[in-house]
């Protein structure tokens, strides 16, 4: 059997598609177009989901840096961010876009920080009176 070395330019190529593929998953997320109605006697948040997310993503691939959403050893719900610069808990009203993850098997020892790769069901929150509009279900860690 002859094995053919990969040349550092084809591993850049690999690289280089692997991170459009990336950017393609946080772009999904971004273009929800999310508008806010207030008025003096209702709220409601209006929601529009690109064509590719409208009856779900059962299987979703994002790379992003994890924040736990608890602190007690096990960490079963995490947001993952594209840029820890954007998270936010941080403080600043101008956070990027974030996901919800909900993962299928706990994981121990998560830092925050920590980046990972998560496959799972993509869904919309339609709820009228949220900002949120997507949470990964069922989710698993396939590299980090």
């Amino acid at each position: 059997m002859l094995i053919k070395p990969i040349s550092v330019s084809t591993l850049a190529l690999f690289a280089g598609a692997a991170q459009a593929d990336n950017t393609a998953s946080w772009d999904v997320l971004a273009s929800i177009e999310i508008e806010e109605i207030v008025s003096e006697t209702s709220y409601e948040v209006r929601k529009v989901f690109p064509a590719a997310m409208k009856d779900g993503i059962a299987q979703f691939d994002i790379t992003g840096y994890a924040v736990p959403m608890s602190f007690d050893g096990a960490v079963s719900e995490i947001l993952l961010v594209s840029d820890m610069g954007f998270c936010p808990f941080c403080g600043s009203p101008e956070h990027g876009t974030s996901l919800q993850v909900s993962l299928a098997s706990p994981i121990l020892g998560l830092e925050e920080g920590t980046r990972i790769t998560v496959r799972g069901q993509l869904d919309a929150i339609i709820d009228p009176e949220t900002f949120q509009s997507a949470i990964m279900r069922d989710a698993t860690v396939i590299d980090g």
